[in-house]
Parts: C-alpha cells; sequence; structure tokens
C-alpha cells in the first residue's frame, strides 16, 4: 500500500484559517493553533450578535417612536394600544422611518390613533 502524505491537506487548512483571522492582534493572525481558538470565537459572536442586531434595531425603532408620540402628547404604550383599536397594521420599522423621515404623516396616523382612543 502506497504512503499517505498529508502535508498539502495540512497547508491548505492552515492557511484557510490564516486567512481567515487576518486582521487579528498579535499571534492571534499568524499562529496557526491560536488563531484557530480566536476564529472559532469570533465566529460564535457572529452567530449571536446576527440575533442580537435584531433586538437592538427593535429598541432603536421603539424609541424612535416613542419620542415622535411624546411631541403629540402621547406615551409609547397609549399610541401602539390605539394603532391597535384603530386597525392600523403597520410595524415598528415602518412607523419608525416615518418618524423619522415625514412628520407629517406621522401627525396624521397620530390623530387617526387619538381618535380611536377617544
Amino acid at each position: 500500500m502506497a504512503r499517505v502524505k498529508r502535508g498539502v491537506t495540512t497547508h491548505a487548512r492552515h492557511k484557510k484559517v490564516l486567512d481567515q483571522s487576518k486582521g487579528f492582534r498579535g499571534r492571534s493572525s499568524t499562529n496557526y493553533r491560536i488563531a484557530l481558538e480566536r476564529l472559532e470565537k469570533s465566529l460564535q459572536y457572529a452567530y449571536r450578535d446576527r440575533r442580537v442586531k435584531k433586538r437592538d434595531f427593535r429598541s432603536l425603532w421603539i424609541q424612535r417612536i416613542n419620542a415622535a408620540v411624546r411631541e403629540h402628547g402621547l406615551t409609547y404604550s397609549r399610541f401602539i394600544n390605539g394603532l391597535n383599536k384603530a386597525g392600523i397594521e403597520l410595524d415598528r420599522k415602518v412607523l419608525s422611518a416615518i418618524a423619522y423621515d415625514d412628520a407629517a404623516t406621522f401627525a396624521e396616523i397620530v390623530k387617526k390613533v387619538q381618535a380611536a382612543l377617544a
């Protein structure tokens, strides 16, 4: 049976890891063993933070809506309640964009909500 040498395969695997860890600090970008550990950890952070990003954006949208609604004398929770009563089905992302970009349109939505609450 022929002898199997794995130098090419190992070199390719190491090169792949070191290419992915480019930009890490210190030996984390040059030493294979350390680079592999840092790379695995960075991929865990990336996986986790793709979910955290969604939470952060929802929080931002709520803050923007709350700030815009308070200018019209409502609170965020009463506004959301009024939206449901008025039958307006806009999500927080869209409401936030309207509040941020188009104050006149948002004022119309608030008027409809206040009418539904009254």
